[in-house]
């Protein structure tokens, strides 16, 4: 048994009143009085099970209760297929995503912006429409149409948010990236899936440094053939570097002719109506153009926000994430509930290293998102924003982008909030959504998930395919079909790319690629990802456990642990970064890490070799790089370090001759 199974007490349980007032409680009665069920359900977990089981049924109700806006069309509104893949969700609905999300009206604020010197713009429900409908005009104009790609190179900024919903209003898709890509890793994305219009900031601030973003521009406007347009945005105070020499160039203000008295028009089309294209880190080759579909990405992120996140018309939503990222969408997607939506660009750090809850304070967060690296920053630089932050509207943390470990756990209630649900999330941009998040009428149990996703039969297989034994670890899958399952991959003309991607392990099975454990109390540990899982002696051993047991380590900044092909087996290898007033990884501190690592888990988590870096390699949402360290310890060439938020720190673990001797 693990310490997290034997664990007895939950560090947080919800209230009488707050199970009471749940968006999710109300669903459970309104569903049981519409389907004839006298007795009800007498939990999450029965609400879960009829999800699984009569998936048509919960999401025909999910429509109904949330009110979506459009045509639902007559029964039956699944129809399944052995294959998921084949599975045919609401086939004659018409809807428009965007028209969801606009759908509340009035003066109250819809969307607020800040920098990284503070709170810089608002916007209300009615602002914001009629500047959806003056850039939607805009567009149209420059010839977008249904189908059509926009991509849009753009910080966490009103504007993109505008843009976006602009975009698919018209029924066109659309893209985006954070503007610290170069310009090789934007084209190995926009590149492949032939942009008609590029919108564009025209710089960007960082970590107090103005960076500007037209070269960009200009070299991506001359190599996409497809483009009609570029639209280049001004950032505040950086008109002077805007670009004048693109070709087709619009400025963003003189959309629509600069007039606010558009009306709102939304193309109303099918569920499978493509919607976004993201793609994938692109760390082991050219990113993956993944499809995803209006009507999924719309029912999955209600399910998540008024059910699991408990998402209701007065909060206030904010995830730190930047437009490159799948939180950035699911951000967005919190209009759709009426809330309030906050957004950050910049440094967390660059200012007073509080100002993300000063943010939350001054603006009465409800739900605050963020990574475990951020939380595990705060913790190893000292600072407890309880001390000087009453966060009085927080109730929601939520952690994603890696596995929240259990002592992330103790700093949160320690150091920021006691009575807060800490929702621990995990899914992925292949999904654009979760299979595992929070519960808000149950316990929080230390270092655990706390649901698998309605609609979404998740568990663990072994490599046979049978479902493993609890307190067992095994393949993250998901049994059923699901809303927010890609339409495609762009250019994947056969599917063979896409099968590969999550079906080729199991037959007709979505398989995620994470290292899976449930507990005695019914949540879920992820144990890292299944294909960096080390495998010394034939025994899979997941990253996260070792993480865990190297993080508490004062003198450990942050760690990376890979697998090295040796002498016909794997052996395990972990690199460490050492804090500043750690001079250097001797003898004793390498006897302490072994330590502590044998002591926490097992010899056979020990690592052969540890050995100190100056930095880890990253994606550009801040994903530590286990495959590409893993292929350049291995002499194998990372296909693409455009991938890479920071590609030179692969230079510190290239020919390193303490990796060629036992």
């Amino acid at each position: 048994m693990t310490d997290l199974q034997q664990s007895q007490a939950p560090l947080w349980s919800p209230s009488a009143e707050r199970i009471e007032n749940a968006n999710v409680t109300d669903f459970m009665k309104r569903v049981s009085e519409s389907h004839g069920m006298p007795s009800g359900f007498s939990s999450f977990s029965d609400l879960h099970s009829w999800s699984v089981e009569q998936p048509e049924d919960f999401w025909s109700a999910l429509w109904d209760w949330s009110g979506l806006v459009g045509e639902k069309g007559a029964a039956p509104f699944l129809k399944q297929d052995a294959d998921p893949r084949k599975s045919i969700w609401f086939p004659e609905a018409r809807i428009n995503f965007a028209e969801n999300l606009l759908k509340h009206e009035g003066s109250q604020e819809a969307l607020v912006f800040w920098g990284e010197e503070g709170r810089k713009a608002a916007l209300s429900r009615d602002e914001l429409r009629a500047e959806v409908a003056r850039v939607a005009r805009g567009l149209k104009d420059l010839g977008v149409e249904p189908g059509d790609r926009v991509a849009a190179v753009v910080p966490n900024m009103p504007q993109a948010i505008i843009g976006m919903l602009a975009t698919v209003s018209l029924g066109a898709v659309w893209s985006s990236a954070s503007p610290d890509f170069g310009v090789q890793g934007l084209m190995d994305r926009f590149g492949q899936i032939s942009p008609k219009v590029l919108i564009s900031v025209d710089a960007y601030d960082y970590n107090n440094k103005r960076h500007s973003v037209t070269e960009k521009a200009e070299a991506l406007a001359a190599q996409i053939d497809s483009l009609a347009a570029v639209v280049m945005i001004p950032w505040e105070g950086a008109g002077a570097l805007r670009s004048h020499s693109i070709e087709k160039a619009s400025a963003w203000e003189a959309l629509g002719g600069g007039s606010q008295d558009h009306e709102l028009e939304f193309v109303r089309s099918g569920y499978d109506q493509p919607l976004f294209i993201m793609f994938s880190s692109g760390t082991t080759g050219v990113p993956k153009c993944i499809v995803h579909r209006a009507g999924g990405v719309l029912l999955k992120h209600v399910s998540e926000h008024l059910l699991h996140g408990d998402l209701k018309e007065d909060d206030s939503l904010f995830f730190f994430t930047t437009c490159g990222w799948m939180m950035w969408n699911w951000l967005v997607s919190g209009l759709v509930a009426g809330a309030r939506v906050i957004c950050f660009d910049g440094s967390p750090f660059a200012g007073t290293p509080d100002i993300l809850w000063r943010l939350a304070d001054e603006e009465g967060v409800t739900h605050f998102g963020t990574s475990p690296k951020y939380l595990d920053t705060l913790n190893k630089m000292g600072l407890r924003p309880a001390d000087d932050f009453r966060l009085e509207a927080l109730r929601t943390l939520y952690s994603t982008g890696s596995p929240l470990l259990p002592e992330a756990y103790d700093f949160i209630y320690a150091a920021i909030k006691q009575d807060l649900q800490i929702a621990s999330i995990s899914g992925g941009t292949d999904i654009v959504g979760c299979f595992l998040l929070g519960e808000p009428t149950a316990p929080v149990w230390k270092g655990q998930l706390q649901t698998p996703a309605l609609g979404c039969d998740v568990c663990a297989l072994d490599g046979d395919g049978n479902r493993v034994a609890q307190g067992e670890k095994g393949e993250l899958v998901c049994r059923s079909a699901f809303p927010s399952m890609p339409l495609m991959f762009w250019g994947d003309e056969d599917g063979a790319r896409y099968h590969k991607a999550y079906f080729a392990r199991f037959d007709n099975i979505w398989t995620h690629g994470d290292f899976l454990e449930q507990t005695a109390q019914g949540g879920f540990v992820i144990h890292g990802r299944s294909d960096a899982t080390l495998n010394p002696g034939g025994v899979r051993i997941g990253t996260a456990e070792i993480y865990r047991q190297v993080e508490i380590l004062p003198q450990i900044r942050e760690a990376i642990v890979v697998g090295q092909d040796w002498d016909g087996d794997v052996r395990v290898v972990l690199f460490v970064v050492l804090q500043d007033d750690c001079p250097e990884l001797d003898e004793a501190l390498v006897k302490t890490i072994r330590t502590q690592i044998r002591t926490g888990c097992t010899p056979r988590h020990v690592p052969a070799k540890v050995l100190a870096v100056q930095d880890i390699p990253r994606t550009r949402s801040g994903k530590i790089t286990e495959l590409a360290v893993r292929d350049v310890v291995n002499g194998r060439t990372v296909e693409n370090v455009e991938a890479l938020a920071n590609p030179e720190a692969l230079e510190f673990f290239r020919n390193l001759p303490e990796l060629q001797s036992d």
